[in-house]
């Protein structure tokens, strides 16, 4: 990978990287361990919320869409409702995608050029691991931008049993929104580290520690040597 450095005039103090796996795999917990850490995480999830709200970007491209049958009584975009349209149908979800990821990415680079802004002293802990959290980074072909890729992945059957809980979904309904993405193993091919959350939540904390010291070598090492 070859990513584009972040603007601001400490971005050769930031390491970028990009969290990422399949839905109901764990991404979140595994997020939350590095932010506990000290890294700065960025929720794409958070992002996209945010830009459906009344007034914001996303919000009258997707009604427009969609249909006022994807606005709930309080005027905000449903998403359960939102998500059963697309995925129904991959020609829709493509095109909620198509509306959405250049709002998240944009956003996602505000805001690792505000944290590439800020003062040295800021970035002398594990806040200069810039984290972004993004189920699609892969399909959306914006993991090339990071200089570190983590994929997080478990077995099908605990994701399945993840996302019925999670979600109150049928278990057909379950495995079609996990077989609506990519299939884990060819992210995985792209992937400089892998965490398997399929075991116990002790187990995934200390597999993710493992991984985020890495992290830490290596931005330890870009910074000595930015040409990589």
């Amino acid at each position: 990978m070859t990513p584009a450095p972040p603007g601001g005039p400490h971005s050769a103090l930031i390491l970028r990287v990009g969290l990422t796996g399949g839905i109901a795999t764990g991404k979140t917990t595994v997020a939350g361990h590095f932010a506990a850490w000290g890294a700065t995480v960025i929720d794409a999830d958070v992002l996209a919320r945010a830009l459906v709200e009344p007034k914001a970007p996303g919000y009258e491209p997707v009604v427009r869409e969609f249909g006022r049958g994807v606005v709930d009584p309080s005027g905000r975009i449903d998403r359960p409702a939102l998500g059963r349209i697309v995925f129904a149908d991959p020609a829709r979800r493509a095109r909620l995608e198509e509306i959405l990821h250049p709002l998240i990415f944009a956003e996602e680079e505000a805001a690792i050029d505000r944290l590439a802004a800020s003062p040295p002293e800021a970035l002398a802990g594990n806040a200069g691991l810039a984290v972004v959290n993004a189920a699609l980074l892969v399909e959306a072909g914006t993991w090339r931008r990071y200089q570190r890729l983590v994929v997080v992945h478990c077995d099908e059957a605990i994701q399945v049993e993840r996302l019925q809980r999670r979600d109150r979904l049928t278990r057909d309904d379950a495995l079609a929104r996990i077989r609506a993405q990519m299939p884990t193993r060819d992210k995985l091919k792209l992937a400089h580290y892998a965490i398997d959350t399929s075991d116990s939540e002790r187990e995934t904390e200390t597999r993710s520690r493992v991984v985020f010291d890495a992290l830490l070598r290596d931005r330890a090492a870009f910074r000595s040597n930015p040409a990589g």
